[in-house]
């Protein structure tokens, strides 16, 4: 075992990510012990848990970092701090939101992250079984999906890799309660990137409108599943999904509106949340929550 000590600038409520993560029944948060154990994906179907705890506050947010051995520490120390996204200082993100509209919102909901999903693969999966879907029951499928083909360690579960995915059968699917084309979508995703037609490593240096462009074109996934991963897959911070249901209601109860904002609205409403956009989203999502 070795464990780091990190320090970062406030605010960081850690308490509303462990929140937000304990709504997965995948996840394996201990909200009392102030910490989540995370997997880390290694090539070849393997991994490693990691701990992350917190020990700071809002204010002052400090964290231990416990990693089962010293091998290649500090990639696995940076990607943590990517998922968390430690290195994104939110306090020029809500002093430049307490100059708009949304000052409320982000004082109510001080030092918010983005947190990324603990896996790229993982992400486009989730978003694709989350489709049109209830909440409660998409993280019912999405859990049946996981417990039946990926693997446990420490209590942690992994999701099934691209080549594990690429082989499961449509029918298999069916019986954990996909739609056929559901299963269609999620095992055609396995398949693109377990044979390299889709590299998610090289495609997360490209910009936002040529990752958007390159996934739509995948069977499955649309404009929001794709802006899904570049804010909760890669932590992009400008992107603002207008179609997406939860904004429109939540600028329709901002603005005390009798009906659903149109797009020449949303885009008249969020042109001074530039270039924060992805921040803008978070918190008007948690503000209908």
């Amino acid at each position: 075992m070795v464990t780091r000590k990190v320090s970062i600038d406030g605010p960081y409520n850690f308490d509303r990510v462990l929140d937000r993560l304990s709504l997965d029944p995948l996840n394996a948060v201990d909200q009392a012990d102030r910490s989540v154990k995370v997997p880390y994906y290694l090539p070849h179907g393997d991994g490693e848990v990691i701990k992350v705890q917190a020990i700071g506050t809002t204010e002052d947010p400090e964290f231990t970092i416990t990693f089962e051995n010293d091998q290649h520490l500090e990639e696995k120390h940076n990607r943590i701090a990517q998922i968390f996204q430690w290195d994104f200082g939110l306090h020029e993100v809500h002093e430049h939101f307490l100059q708009t509209e949304l000052k409320p919102i982000f004082e109510e909901h001080l030092g918010t992250p983005i947190m990324l999903e603990f896996d790229p693969f993982a992400s486009i999966v989730k978003s694709i079984i989350h489709q049109q879907l209830n909440l409660k029951f998409a993280f019912t499928l999405t859990h049946r999906f996981v417990t039946a083909y990926g693997w446990q360690k420490e209590g942690v579960w992994f999701y099934p890799s691209p080549e594990k995915t690429a082989g499961i059968p449509v029918e298999e699917l069916r019986d954990l309660q996909f739609s056929q084309r559901k299963a269609e979508y999620v095992i055609g995703l396995g398949q693109k990137v377990a044979t390299g037609e889709l590299n998610l490593e090289k495609l997360a240096s490209e910009t936002d409108e040529f990752i958007i462009k390159e996934l739509t074109k995948i069977r499955g996934i649309g404009p929001w599943t794709a802006q899904s991963y570049l804010l909760f897959g890669l932590g992009r911070p400008n992107l603002f999904p207008m179609a997406d249901i939860g904004i429109q209601n939540a600028i329709k109860r901002l603005f005390q509106m009798d009906r659903k904002p149109t797009q020449q609205e949303l885009e008249q409403f969020s042109s001074p949340w530039h270039p924060y956009l992805s921040y803008a989203s978070l918190y008007l999502w948690r503000s209908i929550e």
